[in-house]
């Protein structure tokens, strides 16, 4: 059973942020600036990154360091609570390689019986 506050919830609403896991994938290399995370991403804008990398700095999926550099430096990493996440998201994205074909093909089937034409 899946209760508000029960611990797989809390996982799932982790993941369930489309980038959420993009961004700690594009991490699992080693730390990156925020521009080099939106080079590799692509699609995301600067203030989605920011609100993203926030959120996962504040769930302890990442860290942040700032250097006292001019111009400032920051860059993010993924802390060991980060790290361990690398392997579910791995395993998400050899499952949708696996059955996306699957995914759309249904998709069009509910959507074509589902049509006013049907």
């Amino acid at each position: 059973m899946f209760l508000a506050d029960c611990q797989a919830r809390l996982a799932f609403d982790l993941i369930a942020n489309t980038w959420n896991a993009v961004v700690v994938w594009s991490l699992r290399h080693g730390p990156c600036r925020p521009g080099e995370l939106r080079a590799q991403i692509g699609g995301i804008s600067p203030k989605v990154l920011t609100e993203t990398l926030r959120r996962l700095e504040f769930n302890g999926l990442v860290a942040r360091r700032a250097y006292a550099e001019a111009p400032p430096r920051v860059e993010y990493a993924l802390t060991d609570l980060g790290r361990s996440l690398l392997g579910p998201i791995e395993a998400f994205g050899v499952w949708a390689h696996d059955h996306a074909e699957d995914v759309m093909d249904a998709q069009d089937r509910w959507t074509d019986s589902n049509s006013p034409a049907s």
